[in-house]
């Protein structure tokens, strides 16, 4: 899936720094849009209260009191923080969804889908690679 041309985003670095910042698995991941294998990450076992951060910019996306079990193999959470991410369509793998990435950054995090708990009824389900938790953090509009 082609990034679209028009995004602008405030974090805009070239592939060689991007590189020199993220473990190969994250600029796979963040930059060319992969995916990584189911059940590889441990913070899909996280239960610890915190916020979830951008693994390329630092930017929080998610608030530990949103994750939830989805019994996926990813990290999930029902509803990411105000304003953290954009959502595109992507058609790839023959198949249409919503790809979610960091609206500070760009970097590809998951996708979202309409199968999570309430109250939100959707499934963020993200690469555990692409986020950074910091335990004990409170989510910005809580602060």
């Amino acid at each position: 899936m082609a990034r679209n041309e028009n995004e602008t985003f405030e974090v805009d670095l070239g592939e060689d720094e991007w590189r020199r910042r993220l473990t190969p698995e994250q600029f796979r991941v963040l930059r060319e849009e992969g995916t990584e294998r189911a059940g590889s990450s441990p913070l899909d076992r996280e239960k610890r209260t915190g916020v979830f951060h951008c693994a390329g910019c630092d930017l929080p996306l998610f608030a530990s009191s949103t994750k939830f079990d989805s019994g996926t193999g990813w990290p999930s959470f029902w509803q990411p923080l105000p304003g953290a991410v954009r959502e595109r369509e992507d058609r790839s793998w023959f198949m249409t969804r919503t790809e979610v990435h960091c609206r500070r950054c760009g970097g590809h995090l998951g996708h979202v889908f309409d199968d999570g708990p309430r109250p939100t009824g959707l499934r963020y389900c993200m690469n555990g690679v692409s986020l950074a938790f910091k335990p004990g953090e409170a989510p910005p509009e809580t602060r």
